[in-house]
């Protein structure tokens, strides 16, 4: 039997390859002044795997995936990527983004609710995943 979707209000459990845990809890490390409590306890929540052992259809570091805000409708596609490389391509957002540290370890079709600037709570939905690193035999990028 599976398991019911989390309610909106829970949080959907989390997947993340060790390699992109161990290189964000150095990144968290060499952040002073940026609030990284949500992305940091993200961390803590998630299970770990080898990268080898990442299913498909969970978002990693250097993913491109589609989501959906509830609220507003909008549909988006985001690349995840380390804060070096928030400006290299238009669809580029930073783990360290509101929308980066929500989406990080959400599989296809989970939803959560996710603190915003301005004090809103968005609900975001993972739509698809167009590339994942692992996926595509890239394990040590």
């Amino acid at each position: 039997m599976e398991n019911p979707p989390p309610a909106p209000t829970e949080r959907p459990p989390l997947l993340l390859s060790r390699l992109d845990c161990d290189r964000l809890e150095a990144l968290l490390e060499s952040q002073p002044g940026v609030d990284t409590r949500e992305l940091a306890a993200e961390l803590a929540r998630a299970s770990i795997v080898e990268p080898r052992d990442m299913p498909a259809d969970v978002i990693t570091m250097n993913s491109t995936a589609r989501f959906r805000d509830e609220e507003s409708g909008e549909e988006r596609d985001i690349t995840l990527v380390y804060p070096r490389d928030a400006g290299q391509r238009p669809d580029a957002v930073s783990i360290l983004a509101p929308v980066g540290s929500a989406l990080l370890g959400l599989r296809v079709g989970d939803a959560i609710q996710w603190p915003m600037p301005g004090g809103r709570n968005a609900r975001l939905q993972v739509l698809s995943i167009g590339h994942q690193p692992e996926a595509a035999g890239e394990l040590h990028r």
